[in-house]
């Protein structure tokens, strides 16, 4: 059984220099706001071994509820490397125009929808701002 630390370990590795180190210290800082977080690795791959999504590395998990009354647990928050760059996802949030509305005028060069940040560079946005929404979206499944 592959370790989880080091599937994602590897999984930053394989990326360019650039998105290599941007990841690095994303990863590290998600690390800080939720140290004692549960950690995720998904491959993009589904049942078939076919690959559907990019890989995400996942942090924290949460219960996502099904039209059909069913339940799963998921990361709260994802980080993938994306062909133009990076993409944080903050899942489970109920009011999918929450973060574009707090930070998307704060958070710099990127792009925001109902629950993914995305941007090119770490140097093109914010960081703080970028944490502070990690925060809310934590704040916001656990409660």
């Amino acid at each position: 059984m592959v370790n989880i630390q080091e599937q994602i370990e590897a999984y930053i590795k394989s990326q360019s220099a650039t998105k290599q180190m941007d990841m690095q210290e994303l990863h590290s800082a998600i690390l800080q706001v939720m140290p004692d977080c549960k950690l995720w690795f998904l491959d993009g791959r589904n049942s078939d071994n076919k690959i559907v999504a990019n890989p995400n590395i996942g942090y924290s998990s949460y219960y996502m509820h099904y039209a059909d009354g069913s339940t799963r647990e998921f990361y709260q928050i994802g980080l993938s490397a994306n062909t133009t760059g990076i993409s944080v996802y903050i899942m489970g949030l109920e009011d999918k125009t929450y973060l574009s509305q707090n930070y998307g005028q704060k958070i710099g060069k990127a792009s925001l929808t109902g629950y993914c940040i995305k941007f090119k560079k770490l140097k093109d946005i914010n960081l703080d701002i970028l944490l502070e929404a990690i925060r809310y979206g934590v704040d916001a499944t656990n409660n």
